[in-house]
């Protein structure tokens, strides 16, 4: 009786170890099977969905900077003496639901913009805030109605009559100059966008809309204003919303319609090293609008594309001309935006070069005054960033040598 019993029982340990190597045999190859299935997944996905540095860069934006630090803190006590004295505690459910949603509870425009229409035009990121600038009254560009673009009104000023009025000023000639070279592109891709007090009679925002009065003034005089401080320029003719309109193009593909200018401008000219594409702001004349010393100017905003590749260069360029401008003439620069994602460009041709620039002249309200007092601080810093990068670029030669 003994004897069978020690008999079943190493049976049944027999039996009970082929079982075990039966599950792990089976469970290794569903894992191995999964594993495959979740590499073709992954190396399937558009490269826009992903996994990659920007991607987790972009899932984590939402998060301060304050609360890494608390994160590296519990683990390197050095850390804490980078904190300000007066810190919250972190709350890691708050962070949590932050990464898991994409919904900051201290930020409501992260929910908002998805369930109301228009909100998402606030979705821009301030790099540098100017003076009073706020979420609330950011950059935005608003496309005229079908029927305004189709339709031409009668101008209150004359554009040839204004930029040969800029130019009859005696100057004396610069202590430097470029010579031949033209160094700088000036060029519009939204060139029909305009300003109310340059319309006949109008009042409508949404209308501030012309083929011939129109932000191209404001490219004419920044150029000769750039050209009576040495620095040569060339400034683009082509009627961008015209080609636009000629290819059955919405006006969402204004950018797209003006690549293949720019880029053609920097082949034939590799002297460039400078591209501005100059826009008007929809914001109206309390935003838009600065007085210093006796004289109005209309406010400057430096945008950013954050969905190019150069896009930290372009926003260092950006930094250091805004710096300049608070320091000669503060509160001219609303700020920095940096805009990208969903229902906007995010490239703004800025990936073709790192020295490029969109830069909002005034709002609808600016008068021709204004755009002028403002092209000559932008030439004023620009030129003295200009000659000061030169002879930093001179030096670095001659110690190479």
């Amino acid at each position: 009786m003994k004897r069978n019993y020690t008999n079943r029982r190493n049976q049944f340990v027999v039996t009970l170890d082929g079982t075990s190597i039966k599950k792990w045999i089976i469970i290794s190859f569903i894992g191995l099977f999964m594993t495959f299935v979740l590499s073709g997944v992954l190396t399937s996905l558009k490269p826009e969905h992903r996994l990659t540095s920007s991607s987790i860069n972009e899932l984590t934006s939402n998060i301060s900077g304050e609360a890494f630090l608390q994160l590296i803190s519990a683990e390197n006590r050095y850390f804490t003496s980078a904190l300000p004295d007066k810190t919250e505690p972190i709350k890691l459910t708050s962070i949590f639901f932050t990464v898991a949603t994409s919904i900051n509870p201290d930020d409501p425009r992260s929910l908002l913009g998805r369930e109301l229409p228009g909100f998402s035009l606030f979705d821009s990121e301030i790099i540098v805030a100017g003076d009073g600038t706020n979420y609330t009254n950011m950059p935005y560009e608003s496309p005229p109605p079908t029927e305004v673009l189709e339709q031409e009104r009668e101008a209150s000023i004359d554009k040839n009559e204004v930029v040969t009025e800029a130019g009859d000023e005696a100057k004396s000639p610069p202590a430097l100059t470029t010579g031949d070279k033209k160094v700088v592109y000036i060029y519009n891709t939204h060139n029909t966008e305009s300003y109310l007090p340059l319309l006949e009679g109008e009042d409508d925002p949404d209308r501030a809309i012309h083929s011939n009065a129109n932000v191209t003034l404001v490219s004419e005089l920044l150029g000769k204003a750039l050209n009576e401080q040495g620095i040569g320029n060339q400034v683009e003719e082509t009627d961008i919303q015209s080609n636009l309109k000629q290819k059955g193009w919405n006006y969402a593909q204004s950018y797209t319609a003006s690549r293949p200018v720019v880029q053609e401008a920097m082949t034939t000219n590799r002297d460039i090293d400078y591209i501005i594409d100059i826009h008007r702001d929809s914001q109206r004349k309390d935003v838009t609008t600065i007085e210093m010393n006796g004289k109005k100017y209309a406010k400057i905003a430096f945008v950013i594309g954050g969905d190019n590749p150069t896009a930290e260069k372009n926003e260092k360029l950006a930094k250091e001309l805004h710096s300049l401008l608070e320091k000669k003439y503060p509160g001219l620069s609303r700020g920095i935006f940096k805009q990208s994602g969903k229902g906007v460009n995010g490239v703004y041709n800025q990936d073709l070069t790192s020295n490029a620039m969109l830069l909002e002249f005034g709002g609808v309200d600016n008068n021709m005054d204004e755009l002028k007092n403002s092209v000559s601080a932008i030439a004023d810093v620009f030129s003295e960033f200009y000659w000061q990068a030169e002879k930093v670029n001179s030096e670095s030669k001659e110690d190479k040598k």
